[in-house]
């Protein structure tokens, strides 16, 4: 049976920040959930009512656009060595893009990415521990590399060259606005 809780307790704080991935869910009022794995150093817990986390740029910018129109996130985190446990963190989120004023307060709480795209901070209203029985053990062995040396390869200009590219659209076909909140203009328009 699960356990509801108000706030990020002691025992959940110490449990997240030995985890080594997180999974974000996140929905716009119509149209597809998207649900994505995350990893390297990209998670930051703030107080035990809010979390934040870099978002580095990929295939798609479905969480961006969703938290655009419909702020809700669950994220969760679950044991995959030692003991049983499932953790979910649910709120409200906010995305702050390069251009936003807080972005800069926030960006400096993570190492340095090329692939930067953007950065979420989830007001946290309930979080929810279960069993976690059914999540199989793995033995973490590294984190992958080649997402950041793919971005530094191509290089700030080549980023944001994918972004107009790649990361202007949902999966469902609505504008991310990532150039634009992002504060980069668009040359071809």
């Amino acid at each position: 049976m699960g356990k509801i809780f108000e706030s990020i307790t002691t025992h959940q704080r110490d449990f997240i920040l030995k985890q080594k991935m997180f999974f974000v869910a996140t929905a716009a009022g119509e149209g597809r959930v998207n649900l994505s794995p995350k990893g390297l150093d990209a998670f930051r817990l703030i107080n035990e009512h809010q979390v934040a986390w870099l978002n580095l740029t990929g295939s798609g910018n479905e969480t961006s656009m969703h938290v655009q129109q419909n702020p809700r996130m669950t994220m969760m985190f679950c044991a995959f060595e030692g003991s049983p446990l499932i953790l979910r963190l649910y709120g409200k989120a906010k995305v702050l893009h390069q251009a936003d004023e807080n972005f800069d307060t926030y960006s400096k709480l993570f190492p340095t990415f090329t692939g930067t795209r953007q950065i979420f901070v989830l007001d946290i209203d309930k979080t929810q521990s279960s069993c976690g029985m059914g999540v199989p053990l793995y033995d973490f062995v590294e984190q992958r590399q080649q997402l950041v040396q793919s971005h530094d390869k191509q290089g700030k200009n080549g980023v944001e060259a994918y972004w107009k590219k790649a990361n202007q659209l949902s999966f469902d076909g609505d504008e991310t606005r990532v150039l634009e909140l992002s504060g980069i203009q668009d040359e071809s328009e």
